[in-house]
């Protein structure tokens, strides 16, 4: 009985951290999030600010972008080598001091630097914030966790172009910077008192960091996230073709480095484990088409519904502020039903609202625009939730910061694709080069092409997740077969 009590009255204590600890998790997605979305409204003050061309300015985004992308595999693997709370905290504290900087540059150069410095940042915080969950709650609740992380991303990406439009109109471009310093401090502070401490493993065990894979690796996505983003004029060019071939090639050099180091960046068995892959591809594909909607969205309501700038941004809100809503309700169904059968019903939703918006019609407005919208975000959000859960509920313990970051990568990367892929697609199907001054027919009709493709995408996603299922059970089966035989 003593020792029951002392149990019971440890475990209010351990609850309390958890919330703690779980809430600097949460607040490390958000402001890895706001650092993209808050930029972006900034672009045109910037221009003029520095007396920049609009394709200089852009580098603002780029350089975040790519330092985060190309950076979040290694990082979470440094993680798992020198321990994940250490490097978070130090991910916060380079994000902190690189958000500083941005908001005192005094030069579009210095900026641009400083934002690839807070890119990193955002990197570790992105990586180890998933990792850190398995260390923060009990298994059963990794649904519920993931739920919060992915509802304040979303809150994060949501929160963005209003706040950033209204600390520019009273503070001027720096706020938009400067705002970040207090509120990572804040999570700083959080993070160092409420998460539990690094277990070290014995030296003997200590695996070395592979610094010649982490190279190959950032090099490659790093052409690839160029090729996609950057082209001559807006246009697909030589140099778009280069990279592409260097991305290509540098694919294959890492696989071949990889198979022959004694500690690789990326473990190969952990990716043949079923489902692993699955998951990874999956992500992919739905964030290629959630960046679809970005794209596509404020045309068709600009052009094709002819909304004025204030009525666009008020409808683009809907679909982070539906994830929002979603996130925490879609991990407590993940937990309670499994993440097969939650992130299946997440793909329905999503084809549900592309078919919807493949088919749109201009005479259904903004209601038939913002429902189409609400079931694909409402879907993402459900998909995300269950389909992380599923990857980091097994993985090991010394894989988790690698394992975060592949998953957070293939997010990105189908975010990258999507804004090249998607737009191309949308573009072509539109007849016009020009989507600023297009006819409201031809956005129509360029909207409904482009939705169709995704339909596809996320009809390939299912086929994913069904096989994936079906290996699953047929490793199950294998597994027990083999006991019996014994």
């Amino acid at each position: 009985m003593t020792e029951q009590a002392a149990t019971s009255a440890r475990t209010p204590e351990t609850h309390t951290a958890g919330r703690w600890a779980l809430a600097s998790l949460a607040l490390s997605m958000l402001l890895s999030s706001l650092g993209t979305s808050i930029a972006n409204v900034g672009l045109p003050t910037l221009a003029h600010a520095f007396g920049a061309s609009f394709h200089a300015v852009q580098w603002v985004i780029l350089a975040y972008l790519l330092a985060s992308t190309t950076l979040l595999v290694s990082v979470g693997r440094l993680g798992d080598l020198v321990g994940r709370r250490r490097l978070l905290m130090a991910g916060l504290l380079v994000f902190t001091g690189a958000s500083a900087l941005c908001g005192v540059a005094h030069s579009l150069a210095m900026l641009i630097v400083a934002r690839a410095v807070q890119g990193l940042g955002a990197a570790v915080m992105m990586a180890l914030a998933m990792a850190l969950v398995g260390e923060t709650v009990p298994k059963a609740q990794t649904g519920r966790a993931m739920g919060v992380l992915g509802t304040m991303s979303a809150i994060g990406t949501a929160l963005g172009p209003s706040l950033g439009g209204l600390l520019i109109d009273g503070l001027g471009w720096r706020a938009i910077f400067l705002v970040n310093v207090p509120c990572a401090l804040l999570t700083l502070g959080l993070a160092y008192r409420a998460l539990p401490a690094d277990r070290q493993a014995p030296t003997s065990e200590r695996a070395r960091f592979d610094a010649i894979g982490t190279a190959l690796l950032a090099g490659t996505l790093g052409a690839y996230a160029l090729a996609v983003t950057v082209g001559g004029r807006g246009g697909f060019g030589g140099w778009n073709l280069v990279l592409l071939a260097a991305a290509g090639c540098g694919s294959g050099w890492f696989v071949l480095v990889e198979s022959r180091a004694p500690s690789p960046l990326v473990r190969w068995s952990a990716l043949r484990a079923a489902g692993v892959r699955a998951s990874l591809g999956m992500s992919a594909l739905v964030s290629t088409v959630m960046m679809a909607t970005l794209v596509v969205g404020p045309f068709y309501l600009s052009r094709g519904l002819g909304l004025g700038r204030t009525s666009v941004g008020l409808v683009l809100s809907v679909g982070p502020l539906v994830a929002a809503l979603t996130g925490v309700p879609a991990g407590r169904v993940t937990d309670r039903l499994g993440a097969r059968r939650v992130t299946i019903a997440g793909l329905i939703a999503m084809a549900v609202g592309c078919a919807t918006l493949s088919a749109l019609s201009a005479t259904l407005g903004v209601a038939g625009y913002a429902a189409a919208i609400a079931a694909t975000t409402m879907g993402y959000a459900i998909f995300q939730t269950a389909n992380n859960t599923a990857v980091m509920a097994d993985v090991v313990a010394a894989q988790r910061g690698v394992m975060s970051g592949l998953l957070q990568l293939s997010r990105n990367l189908g975010l990258i694709t999507g804004a090249s892929v998607m737009g191309a697609v949308f573009a072509a199907a539109a007849a016009t080069s020009d989507l600023a001054s297009a006819e409201p027919d031809a956005v129509i009709a360029g909207m409904r092409v482009t939705f169709g493709v995704a339909v596809l995408l996320i009809a390939s996603a299912l086929v994913i997740a069904a096989r994936r299922g079906t290996l699953r059970r047929a490793g199950r089966l294998v597994v027990l077969r083999s006991s019996s035989s014994r």
